[in-house]
């Protein structure tokens, strides 16, 4: 099994075999929590003119996502699994759309197949492709609204990429590094209104859930489908 990290949109871009386009905080953390809550399928979008277009042609579906860290105008929820713990969302579709994650599903034009990534599921993640068997492997980490590396998503790669391969992984210290790197914007007080402390924690609950989502056509748009492993 080839195994690749590729980091951004130009990773997914060139991601080829079973891609995992990673975005732990919080994308596909966050979809992984819809989906627990009842969200019956999930549309993951990149351009948010179309998630607005989508609601408009469908009032009962609910928007959910971020452009720079903070909830659209007009949308349901912000890009954070804590604001989705006690909504009632079941049995609903969302339209997903952020600065990352989804501008990576939308990418990933030369994969065979597309997973999303975090560490709430990783362990599902390693399991689907231990099961499925792919001869390649990209780890696609999407980084800060794809614009550079992050601590978490990188992390995630190396972590799934060592179960892959029998290799030992420190959790808890890549939970430090994230902490004291990348994630120390949701401990600020002043980003506690978009970035909640809950949701670091949330988001790094490691192999929380016992499934993948993985991205399906439905005529010309994806949708996430849950595959329990």
């Amino acid at each position: 099994m080839n195994i690749n990290i590729l980091q951004l949109i130009d990773g997914a871009r060139v991601a080829s075999g079973t891609t995992i386009i990673i975005d732990v905080f919080r994308a596909f953390s966050t979809a992984c929590y819809a989906i627990e809550k009842g969200i019956q399928k999930i549309y993951p979008v990149g351009n948010i003119e179309l998630a607005y277009l989508l609601k408009k042609h469908n009032s009962d579906f609910i928007l959910a996502g971020e452009r720079n860290e903070q909830k659209p105008k007009g949308f349901d929820f912000g890009n954070s699994p804590s604001q989705l713990l006690n909504a009632t969302i079941s049995a609903k579709t969302m339209v997903h759309t952020t600065s990352s994650g989804t501008q990576g599903i939308a990418g990933a034009t030369k994969a065979s197949e597309i997973l999303t990534g975090s560490f709430v599921n990783a362990g599902a993640i390693v399991r689907y492709i231990q099961q499925t068997k792919p001869k390649t492997v990209s780890l696609v980490c999407m980084g800060y609204a794809c614009q550079y590396p992050t601590d978490e998503d990188t992390l995630c790669a190396e972590y799934i990429k060592n179960e892959l391969e029998g290799k030992p992984s420190d959790f808890a210290k890549m939970v430090e590094t994230i902490k004291n790197g990348d994630g120390a914007r949701f401990f600020d007080p002043e980003k506690q209104s978009w970035s909640p402390k809950d949701d670091f924690y949330l988001c790094l609950d490691l192999n929380r859930f016992d499934f993948v989502l993985k991205v399906q056509k439905e005529n010309d748009l994806n949708y996430l489908e849950k595959i329990n492993v």
